[in-house]
């Protein structure tokens, strides 16, 4: 088990930024690739964004490219979306997951999940 937290959504207006973080609560991620989800009402959940274990490779959708960066800090066992120039289309539940040992952008594969944080922008 890897119990997954995320935190920093919220309220903000178009063009802005937030920044999202995902703690690993008592274990390490430093052999875990992890994802960033978001499903917005109505529509299913899709991968925004991954970044391999070492934090060498990453993945990002085509719909963020340029506006979000992911990164990752094995010392705090924490990874971070950091998301700009935020769009209402932006609007979402964004989950972490993780996935172990491997690196993947198939959702399947992602095998703990945290509980999401609401991000919603406003235009």
């Amino acid at each position: 088990q890897v119990p997954l937290v995320e935190s920093g959504g919220g309220l903000v207006q178009a063009g802005g930024s937030l920044r999202l973080s995902c703690a690993a609560s008592g274990r390490t991620t430093t052999t875990y690739t992890i994802g960033w989800f978001r499903q917005a009402p109505g529509k299913e959940r899709e991968l925004v964004t991954a970044i391999s274990s070492g934090g060498s490779t990453n993945y990002y959708a085509d719909s963020v490219k340029g506006r979000f960066t992911i990164s990752r800090d094995n010392a705090k066992n924490t990874v971070y979306l950091h998301m700009n120039s935020l769009k209402p289309e932006d609007t979402a539940v964004y989950y972490c997951a993780a996935a172990a040992f491997i690196w993947t952008t198939e959702e399947y594969k992602y095998t703990f999940w945290g509980q999401g944080t609401q991000v919603t922008v406003s235009s």
